[in-house]
């Protein structure tokens, strides 16, 4: 909890969430950060119909600096140490690709849909993760993350349409974003969060600045705002799901990212006018359903039986009380969606 009692009642989402366990508090984080690319994916959407993604991506990394810029001089080189360059390059170079390879799909996809494929990233981190981590597997984990997979594959439909080049894009950065978290998680037993951000925004600069120059446009008065929204939004999103990923498993925090869907489907509503199909949401809207009651794996949380004789409360009630929300969430939101498209 916070030490200044004024500063507790100034801020008690702060208090709530200092007081959570750490699987938890990866939790909020990770829906946090999943508010916020989706955001941040809004406002490239729409940049990358005036601007090209190439473009669009570097001035996300530069303008991320004004994020860091505070840490850098509160911290200064300090915040550089590190024994893991290599790992830092590792994932600035997945990095700088997934983002390229997004920015470009997603000017060619509608943001729903470009939303939806990136729910296979889940899959193949719960995969790395099992073979690099060593992270302990449940038949009720891998349940919930096939069930995201196949609401992806919904969003596909193999044989019923084309496959655009925007949409194998996507896929392609899904997975090579799913690299990167296995190795932020690697970086994160020894870094902490801020070294692992100050070195991605920093190594991202040059290498998006490269292919940018090839493609130059100057922005007009008007991009300037989403420019700069893009590059702060993007790397608190950063900070907030590095600092989830030190605090819990990957396959507990991935099923979590399902909620990027809500959020892409108002906010392409408000923003293009896109409404996602009926089977699209229908379907998607369900996938996310088992992922935050047993089959999350949320229920680390749960007390290991003692042999003490005093019986430790069942979690269940409060567990099962978080996805019923979530399935409100989820269920109100398809119906709005489907509502707009009649």
């Amino acid at each position: 909890m916070p030490s200044d009692p004024a500063l507790a009642r100034a801020l008690p989402l702060l208090g709530i969430y200092r007081g959570l366990h750490p699987v938890a508090q990866g939790c909020a984080l990770m829906v946090l950060g999943t508010f916020m690319f989706a955001g941040m994916h809004t406002a490239i959407r729409y940049s990358t119909q005036h601007l090209p993604p190439v473009e669009v991506a570097f001035f996300r990394n530069l303008f991320g600096l004004v994020v860091i810029a505070p840490l850098l001089v509160r911290y200064g080189l300090s915040l550089f140490h590190t024994k893991r360059v290599g790992l830092h390059m590792l994932r600035a170079v997945l990095n700088v690709v997934s983002m390229l390879a997004f920015f470009v799909g997603l000017s060619m996809t509608p943001l729903a849909r470009a939303t939806a494929l990136t729910f296979t990233a889940p899959l193949f981190t719960a995969l790395f993760s099992a073979l690099f981590l060593g992270e302990m597997f449940r038949w009720r984990r891998w349940t919930a993350i096939f069930a995201g997979f196949f609401g992806a594959l919904v969003i596909l439909r193999p044989g019923l349409q084309v496959f655009d080049i925007g949409a194998l894009l996507v896929l392609v950065s899904s997975l090579l974003w799913a690299m990167a978290l296995i190795d932020i998680k690697v970086l994160g037993r020894t870094e902490s969060t801020l070294t692992i951000t100050v070195y991605v925004t920093v190594l991202l600069i040059p290498m998006t600045l490269a292919p940018a120059v090839l493609v130059w446009e100057t922005p007009g008065l008007d991009m300037w705002v989403w420019l700069i929204f893009i590059g702060v939004i993007g790397t608190l999103g950063q900070l907030v799901v590095t600092e989830a990923v030190k605090l819990a498993d990957m396959t507990v925090l991935m099923p979590f990212d399902f909620l990027k869907l809500v959020w892409a489907a108002f906010l392409g509503i408000i923003f293009f006018a896109e409404v996602p199909d009926f089977l699209t949401l229908r379907r998607l809207g369900r996938a996310p359903l088992p992922l935050c009651g047993e089959g999350s794996g949320v229920g680390v949380t749960r007390p290991r039986r003692c042999a003490c004789p005093h019986p430790t409360p069942n979690p269940s009630p409060s567990r099962g009380g978080v996805s019923r929300r979530v399935r409100f969430l989820v269920r109100a939101s398809s119906r709005l969606v489907v509502w707009l498209h009649a």
